[in-house]
């Protein structure tokens, strides 16, 4: 499970969703992962989702969402969505 900001100093979220699916398909391994951000416009969400995120959370977020949201992605295997 990757849960990863979307604005970061040196490379951003999207590059560092891109980077790790392409690893995983180079290796034959994949994970669900969540951007957790506060990049909250629908085009911030469509970007998330096209660069490899199967979830978009929007800070603030309380626990129990982030908790469900993990949980219930670990409950979908390690497939890709």
């Amino acid at each position: 499970m990757l849960v990863s900001d979307l604005g970061m100093p040196d490379e951003d979220g999207y590059a560092l969703i891109r980077d790790v699916r392409a690893l995983g398909t180079a290796r034959g391994f994949w994970f669900p992962a969540i951007a957790f951000t506060a990049y909250a416009q629908a085009e911030d969400k469509r970007r998330a989702l096209e660069a490899g995120y199967q979830v978009h959370l929007a800070k603030p977020v309380d626990a129990a969402t982030l908790v469900e949201t993990i949980s219930r992605l670990a409950a979908q295997g390690a497939r890709p969505a």
